[in-house]
């Protein structure tokens, strides 16, 4: 039986914690005297207190306080829906988004880490608005719930339903006995990385306010940017290392450097996926930048490389930050960042998409199937690095993969009932659900989602929401069983 009042009333706590994040671009927007969006962050308030107001007023008396895998499953979808519903609002009262479709779909897009926009010109927007928008980024790429967990150790309830249903990947890593100490753990590396980040890009000529946000969606696997032509706009190479080093650090498992930092770093290179993870970058970027260097499309091969590795990384982990229109690159270039569509980041990661992991299994089981057909009595298991997949584990993957690339395929073929071309369909549907942000044709790195209807917004953050919490999470409340007594 679901505890109705008992979530309900932990998603008002939740809702206080973002109004606590909300305070600082609040605090921006009187400082810089950008009264619209001080009215808008005013308004967000508003809503939050009625909010909070009447959850806390209902669920006064709870006489249980035991939560179920279902009460999971419904706190976290309902969490990412109300926290986007709310926090859209000072977008839209500002003035900054045409109607609240648009700006729930900003949102949305922000907290799941895809960083798709609806924005053709982004810098005339105030700032406190942007920062907003770029610290969604940063609060959903380790994850709301597990934030939430990690602050809030004391709310009569176990963690573990909550950060298991949020946490991406096929496996989650308990780094400690206790839940709310890995969320803990999980958020000061997250912290600590970003801001080492923050630092490096200071120290390479960016102001405060740009190293600060771009950090947020760095770190997220996110990939909002402050400027038009997002992290091209700097014109560094030193920047565009810095954030492709953070980028492949934001999209491998966070449980590594915790190994790593607990003087466990032989186990760190000994990881599977790690291992399938960088080496799938580093070959695409070394096969983009050949292809691009012999049809002369930069000056040099290391210029190449910069490049390649930048998108090779920004597509992998799925950040979606750009430093060139690759679109005008090579096909077979081109290509190979379509293949990393459906690769993704490392489980436990902040990146979305596939994940590494599920598609090195997947090729394992190929392989393992191929050699029970030659050798019918043979016994194949299939193993990623030190580890052996349980059938159970297997079976959970080929599902998830099988019902990904069918959400995938239906997603464009209602994306293409707006009119949009097949290729653009596509990409926004793949874009969408594996939170990737930049895809091909009228979503391409210089494009955006500005001309589908409203509809169409409202089906890309379903598709944004559906693969952040992995499929099931959200699948899961539309079955039969789930609402059953």
């Amino acid at each position: 039986m679901i505890n109705w009042k008992q979530d309900f009333r932990l998603l008002a706590f939740i809702q206080l914690v973002l109004g606590f994040f909300m305070l600082f671009p609040t605090l921006m927007a009187v400082y810089l005297k950008e009264e619209a969006a001080l009215q808008g962050f005013l308004a967000a308030y508003g809503a939050m207190a009625i909010f909070c107001a009447v959850v806390f007023y209902l669920t006064r008396k709870i006489e249980n306080h035991t939560l179920a895998s279902r009460d999971g499953y419904l706190f976290v979808t309902f969490t990412w829906i109300i926290a986007t519903t709310i926090s859209a609002i000072p977008l839209v009262v500002s003035g900054s988004f045409v109607n609240y479709s648009s700006a729930f779909f900003e949102i949305m897009s922000g907290f799941t880490t895809t960083s798709a926009t609806v924005l053709p010109e982004i810098e005339s927007l105030p700032k406190s608005i942007l920062f907003w928008r770029s610290e969604t980024n940063w609060l959903g790429g380790m994850g709301i719930v597990v934030l939430f967990v990690a602050l809030l150790p004391a709310l009569g309830v176990s963690g573990t339903l909550l950060v298991g249903a949020e946490s991406v990947g096929p496996t989650k890593d308990k780094l400690t006995p206790k839940i709310k100490t890995t969320a803990a753990i999980l958020w000061s590396i997250y912290l600590l990385f970003s801001l080492l980040e923050t630092v490096l890009l200071k120290l390479g000529g960016l102001s405060l306010y740009d190293a600060i946000t771009v950090t947020f969606s760095t770190m997220a696997a996110a990939g909002f940017c402050v400027k038009n032509s997002s992290i091209g706009s700097f014109s560094s190479a030193y920047v565009d290392i810095v954030v492709t080093v953070f980028m492949m650090i934001a999209g491998a498992n966070f449980a590594l450097y915790f190994k790593a930092f607990s003087g466990r770093i032989k186990s760190v290179w000994k990881d599977g996926e790690l291992r399938v993870y960088l080496g799938i970058w580093t070959t695409v970027s070394l096969l983009s930048a050949i292809t691009l260097n012999y049809n002369n499309n930069y000056g040099s091969f290391w210029q190449s490389l910069r490049f390649s590795a930048f998108q090779s990384a920004s597509i992998i982990t799925t950040t979606g930050f750009a430093t060139a229109n690759y679109v005008n690159w090579p096909a077979f270039s081109q290509m190979l960042l379509l293949l990393l569509f459906f690769v993704g980041g490392c489980a436990g990661s902040a990146g979305g998409g596939v994940k590494v992991i599920r598609v090195a299994t997947l090729l394992k089981m190929a392989k393992a199937n191929i050699s029970q057909r030659i050798h019918p009595k043979g016994i194949f298991r299939v193993r990623v690095g030190q580890n052996t997949m349980r059938p159970e584990l297997l079976l959970s993957i080929s599902t998830f993969f099988g019902i990904y690339i069918a959400t995938g395929i239906l997603g464009s073929v209602v994306i293409s009932l707006s009119g949009a071309d097949m290729l653009t369909s596509f990409a926004a549907s793949f874009l969408c659900l594996g939170n990737i942000g930049i895809g091909f044709g009228s979503v391409g790195p210089t494009g955006n989602f500005a001309a589908f209807p409203s509809s169409i917004k409202w089906v890309c953050s379903f598709l944004m929401l559906v693969g952040r919490l992995e499929l099931f999470t959200v699948y899961a409340l539309f079955t039969k069983t789930f609402w059953k007594r």
